[in-house]
């Protein structure tokens, strides 16, 4: 683990920094990790944004089952922390898109959202994590944010909130880790596809990138930073890349 990994994650809020372990603790537990071949220049970025500093640190893993787990943590300044996560399945796994966000800013999460969105035609997770995830203890929130205009590729089971304290911040980053584990669970236990299967995986993980590319936001900040080729770049090759 690299110093500046450790003390930019040191420095952000305390909820971005407890997922961010118990993210990596569940790969490690139930995965085979490998490194991903990030390229060397996009592992530490460092930018100015609107006279502040911005940094991006990025850790990435593949193993048999995934193409690329994708750690992101970003900081600008004191004012904003971010923590982005996306697993991204070998497009011969029938397996859903594993997501979560974290914004922060002045001590204050605003915005967290959690899902394994479905990439089948028809819309559905498998029915095992169906059960899975149906067989979690309930949990309530008191500040539900709607979810963006493009969020059609989500599931039933996506959470998308404010917290409103340091109760709601534990429940949704341990809600977070079980949907996690279920996921690691399940991608373990299941055999590659093929043929038409394979083709429409494809297309669902497809689908999915191209609808997370018209994040408004997230492309905002990155232009801002970097310039619009940069933005289109990190967009479309690190945060939502179709390699298959």
């Amino acid at each position: 683990m690299s110093t500046t990994t450790v003390s930019l994650r040191e420095q952000q809020h305390p909820m971005i920094r407890d997922l961010a372990n118990r993210i990596e603790a569940v790969w490690h537990r139930y995965l085979d990790l490998s490194p991903y071949p990030l390229p060397e220049d996009l592992g530490y970025v460092e930018g100015r944004l609107e006279g502040e500093k911005l940094i991006i640190e990025n850790r990435c893993y593949q193993t048999p089952q995934f193409r690329k787990l994708h750690l992101e943590l970003a900081r600008v300044g004191n004012s904003l922390d971010i923590l982005h996560c996306v697993m991204f399945p070998r497009s011969n796994y029938a397996l859903p898109m594993f997501g979560t966000d974290l914004v922060g800013g002045r001590g204050q999460i605003s915005a967290a959202i959690v899902d394994l969105s479905p990439v089948s035609a028809d819309g559905c997770l498998p029915p095992d994590y169906v059960s899975s995830l149906n067989s979690l203890p309930s949990v309530t929130f008191s500040q539900v944010r709607e979810l963006p205009a493009w969020g059609d590729i989500f599931s039933e089971f996506c959470l998308f909130i404010r917290p409103a304290n340091s109760d709601e911040e534990l429940d949704f980053v341990l809600r977070v880790e079980s949907f996690l584990e279920i996921h690691c669970q399940q991608a373990v236990s299941v055999s590659p596809v093929s043929g038409a299967v394979h083709e429409e995986v494809i297309a669902g993980q497809l689908n999915y990138c191209t609808k997370q590319q018209k994040n408004d936001k997230t492309r905002r900040v990155l232009e801002k930073a970097f310039g619009v080729d940069w933005a289109s770049y990190y967009m479309t090759n690190v945060l939502f890349d179709i390699a298959e």
